[in-house]
């Protein structure tokens, strides 16, 4: 079967891009980068299930987000590194909120921590892996065989400039690696799924969430150095990207990985 393309390649641009009707669900969606792309999936017309592990306000941001954007908008409790709950929540999300269908799945958590190589213990590195590469692969997993019943669905997977680079001069070698093989696998399921889904990435810069304002200032003044734009991004100015990814504008991308530094990784 070849890569889904949209009935009509001419219809004019802006409508290209409207997710009105579709289904979607985004881990991590309660806070940081995640609540911003549910934002955004909302904003372009979808009903979105923002799927969080342990906050304590996701059902009233979900409720916020639905009376601005006038679209359902729904929380769900979940753990990314756990195969079976994860893959109970999608279910779920499918055949309760989605009435059958999921169109479009964000697997955007991810945890990091500072950590030198020679002090990591099987836990501290487990810790890292089980939600950034782990809870990537069981959710890609659930959304998968939805998407092969139905014949069509999309998979976007959040990874970070981390996968591009090391890091400096903090040391996070769990994150790095989980981060770059998160891009890696969605390649691979790009490649594998060809036939009944779209898989891509979008790596992040530095962004003004928690895992970055809760650093020391010296350490932001000296990111702030690195990245040539000299400012760090809003994590709501990433949420166009995600609507490209989502949309049938960008039918015939798969297996990419857009990467939103201003230009830190180019030196």
């Amino acid at each position: 079967m070849p890569l889904y393309q949209p009935p009509n390649v001419n219809a004019p641009v802006l409508s290209q891009f409207s997710l009105k009707g579709k289904i979607a669900a985004v881990t991590g969606g309660a806070r940081g980068i995640g609540v911003e792309i549910v934002r955004g999936l909302a904003e372009a017309g979808a009903d979105v299930a923002l799927i969080y592990a342990s906050s304590a306000d996701a059902n009233e941001t979900a409720a916020k987000i639905a009376a601005d954007t006038r679209v359902r908008v729904k929380a769900f409790q979940s753990d990314v590194a756990s195969r079976n709950t994860i893959a109970a929540t999608i279910n779920q999300i499918a055949e309760e909120f989605g009435h059958g269908r999921l169109d479009i799945v964000v697997a955007n958590a991810g945890v990091c921590a500072n950590v030198p190589s020679l002090e990591y213990t099987e836990e501290s590195w487990q810790r890292n892996n089980s939600v950034n590469l782990d809870g990537v692969m069981w959710t890609a997993q659930a959304a998968g065989k939805i998407f092969k019943n139905q014949g069509k669905g999309n998979l976007i997977i959040t990874a970070s400039a981390s996968a591009i680079l090391v890091n400096i001069p903090q040391t996070q070698a769990a994150y790095n690696a989980s981060k770059a093989a998160a891009v890696h696998l969605a390649k691979c399921l790009a490649v594998e799924w060809m036939d009944f889904a779209r898989v891509n990435c979008i790596s992040p810069g530095y962004m003004l969430t928690e895992m970055l304002t809760n650093q020391p200032k010296e350490l932001m003044s000296h990111w702030l150095s690195l990245i040539p734009g000299r400012r760090i991004c809003d994590a709501a100015e990433l949420k166009g990207a995600y609507v490209f990814l989502a949309s049938d504008a960008c039918c015939y991308m798969t297996g990419a990985n857009i990467v939103i530094d201003d230009g830190y990784t180019l030196p």
